[in-house]
């Protein structure tokens, strides 16, 4: 393990284009990478990829929008903005939410937190050269290697076909796709993980509910009142997953859960009479920009390529319309992100 890397993770929202162009990452991207988040917005993120693996990265993003998955993790390495400390090994989660990959980037080590991330994942892939991180789960394949072939006898099949020329290119060297289409109906949240309340700073459309109705409001305000403790009690072990080595906040794998989702929400935070947390001074900028993309986002998001129809909705209850929905969550250094789909009725 480097001790001179931050046990730390970010958030980060990338584009479907063939280079994943960052659209937002939180600040931690600084402290992990040494860029600040206004250098890399906009730009491929695909270009911080270690060359070796940049083809393999870019083919696994296409697989995982058109296989429309959720909660996979991968380890590359991707390059520090100081050319002394060259690539870090990186865990980036990833997770298609309709017209953007949501997903995080953290430091990568061989201990128990990396077993752990390991274990929640819905599936896992090592690309980078690192046996410590050849992750082992029930029903994987065989990892057993084929038996080398002894010099003697390689040199004795080497002269067989006369055929010295090097292999063809692998399709993923050279492999391009023109734009995809939205994928499932899921929206992704990223939440204040050091208020009480949760508060929302972000929402990235609104298939679920309005977007423009929720920004600096408790997630809760969102959330049945039968439902609310669970809940509550989930995000709490969530974060306290999301606390490495050190002690700091960052990642810690993800959690599944169901939840009855209000769609206008309600207002007992506010009805306790209690003034609104202040954002920390560290999370001002961020969540600024997160209001701007959201604006923007929520006007076309929720009806991309025209094919996005509003899934039913249960009937309304005491407290409002109102659904039931699947929830992922993973804590980060800073913030929380819950991404939800339409669920059923268990």
């Amino acid at each position: 393990m480097d001790d001179t890397v931050p046990c730390v993770s970010f958030i980060g929202i990338v584009d479907f284009s063939q280079e994943a162009r960052w659209l937002y990452m939180t600040p931690s991207v600084s402290d992990l990478l040494g860029y600040e988040p206004h250098e890399l917005r906009g730009q491929p993120s695909i270009e911080l990829v270690h060359p070796d693996e940049m083809a393999r990265v870019r083919k696994l993003h296409y697989d995982t929008i058109r296989q429309d998955k959720a909660a996979c993790l991968v380890y590359i390495r991707m390059k520090h903005k100081d050319p002394h400390k060259g690539y870090v090994l990186c865990g980036v989660s990833r997770t298609i939410v309709h017209n953007v990959t949501v997903g995080s980037v953290s430091f990568a080590n061989s201990g128990s937190k990396a077993l752990h991330n390991a274990s929640t994942a819905q599936e896992i892939t090592v690309i980078s050269p690192t046996p410590e991180l050849e992750f082992r789960r029930w029903h994987d394949p065989s990892p057993m290697p084929p038996m080398p072939i002894p010099e003697s006898l390689r040199r004795s099949f080497d002269g067989l076909d006369g055929d010295s020329s090097p292999p063809p290119k692998s399709d993923e060297d050279s492999f391009t796709y023109e734009p995809l289409p939205s994928q499932s109906f899921r929206t992704a949240f990223i939440l204040d993980r050091f208020s009480v309340h949760c508060t929302i700073l972000y929402c990235s459309n609104n298939l679920l509910i309005t977007a423009n109705t929720i920004e600096k409001r408790s997630f809760f305000d969102f959330v049945a009142k039968q439902d609310e403790a669970t809940l509550r009690t989930w995000i709490d072990t969530v974060k306290g997953w999301g606390v490495n080595e050190r002690g700091q906040p960052s990642d810690g794998g993800f959690g599944f859960g169901k939840f009855k989702l209000l769609v206008e929400g309600r207002d007992h935070i506010a009805g306790d009479n209690r003034p609104p947390e202040p954002t920390p001074a560290r999370q001002r900028h961020s969540s600024n920009y997160l209001s701007h993309t959201r604006v923007r986002q929520s006007r076309s998001n929720g009806r991309g390529h025209g094919s996005a129809v509003l899934p039913s909705r249960t009937a309304s209850s005491p407290e409002g319309e109102a659904l039931i929905v699947d929830a992922i969550f993973s804590a980060h250094s800073d913030g929380l992100v819950v991404i939800l789909r339409r669920g059923t009725q268990s």
